[in-house]
């Protein structure tokens, strides 16, 4: 995959007074100042979010991945490994992870990812079907379950390492290695629960 992820934690309230047309640019245009800012891109620490300079005023932050380059592929790689390995995990571990990715990087059925509507709405839909306007969208309401389903599939990740040696290890578009999988679903514990905590959503921009 050749798009890349720009991933927005955003004030819905805030959000929801813009136009639906002019969402996606006023996220990026909140988030645009990071790339001309040369202080910040001296000082920016990978797995972070980033403010812009009115912290105080932000509605929205940007995460930058430490375990990715930027590219969306990883994302989707990790989601692709996963519908291998869900066979083959616990019942009640599989519920878990399933509940935490779903509308993140895996959804059971392609067809229930929310970037081709533009998330239910809320964002204007794809202008084609080969140019999303979002790459995923997870609403406010959506979030305390998925930290709910974290907390429960956290702690019972190691179980899913030897389904990931049989189904993924060394399979070109799956991630690396299991330590590549854990810490990229690791971070995505680390967003769902930043964003949970102040209410606001995440929306993935490509």
């Amino acid at each position: 995959m050749g798009l890349d992820l720009t991933l927005c934690m955003a004030d819905w309230k805030h959000l929801g007074g813009v136009p639906v047309e002019q969402r996606i640019q006023a996220l990026g245009d909140a988030t645009l100042w990071a790339a001309d800012d040369e202080g910040y891109q001296s000082g920016r620490t990978a797995g972070s979010w980033l403010w812009p300079p009115d912290r105080e005023a932000a509605w929205c932050a940007e995460y930058d991945f430490r375990s990715t380059s930027g590219s969306f592929a990883p994302h989707a790689r990790a989601g692709d490994a996963w519908d291998d390995m869900r066979p083959f995990a616990d019942a009640s571990l599989r519920a878990a992870v399933d509940a935490f990715l779903t509308g993140l990087i895996w959804d059971e059925d392609p067809a229930d990812d929310p970037a081709p509507s533009g998330g239910g709405g809320f964002f204007p839909p794809a202008a084609d079907r080969w140019r999303s306007s979002v790459l995923l969208v997870c609403p406010p309401e959506a979030l305390p379950g998925k930290v709910r389903a974290w907390a429960r599939a956290e702690c019972r990740l190691e179980e899913l390492r030897e389904a990931f040696a049989a189904e993924c290890e060394g399979w070109a578009g799956r991630p690396a290695s299991f330590e590549h999988f854990i810490a990229l679903l690791r971070e995505w514990g680390d967003i769902t629960t930043e964003a949970a905590r102040r209410g606001w959503g995440l929306v993935g921009l490509p």
